[in-house]
């Protein structure tokens, strides 16, 4: 669907997506300018931000895939069985054991019999362990608030509640489509 013009480029600064839709226009005719913009531009931030994650997990010694586990059992509260976190990283559970060693290696973790059930293994997490995740995650944090910042509050949480909006309709899969759920990496 073909949209009216959009305001002239002289009243808004341009990023590079701009330069991007300009090019497809001509070749697309029939491209939505704000679709493309704001597809492409969702992209690239989420690219940015890997690319940071990545930097900000690696100077402080981690991992990608250990700080993931880290960050998993952080937020059950530090606390979680290795079921518990298998279903949250969606992995098997031999991953789930091999990634639990190498940090109990490290003195990230520690793994006890569980006071409830003697076949369950209890995970938590350590004050290493805890100190190295936060780290990590305070680089991403920094570059998440200095993206954002330049948003009011109104307008954070304006695009928050779009972006819910757009999330809400790619969780539901198209009629007659087969589509993998996030929370479970099953096919619908």
């Amino acid at each position: 669907m073909t949209r009216a013009t959009p305001r002239a480029a002289a009243d808004r600064p341009r990023d590079w997506t701009d330069g991007h839709v300009d090019r497809w226009r001509p070749v697309l005719p029939h491209l939505d300018p704000d679709v493309e913009g704001a597809v492409t531009r969702m992209s690239k931030l989420t690219r940015h931000l890997g690319r940071v994650r990545e930097q900000g997990v690696a100077d402080y010694g981690l991992q990608k895939h250990e700080f993931d586990t880290l960050h998993g059992l952080a937020g059950r509260g530090g606390r979680a069985t290795p079921s518990d976190l298998r279903a949250d990283l969606n992995l098997a559970p031999a991953s789930v054991t091999g990634r639990l060693e190498a940090l109990e290696r490290r003195g990230f973790i520690v793994r006890t019999p569980s006071g409830d059930d003697r076949r369950r293994v209890d995970v938590e997490l350590t004050e290493a362990g805890r100190r190295a995740w936060q780290q990590a995650l305070d680089v991403v944090g920094r570059e998440e608030q200095r993206l954002l910042g330049v948003l009011s509050p109104a307008e954070r949480r304006q695009l928050s509640d779009l972006l819910r909006r757009v999330l809400l309709a790619a969780e539901e899969p198209a009629p007659g489509t087969r589509t993998e759920r996030p929370e479970t990496g099953w096919h619908a």
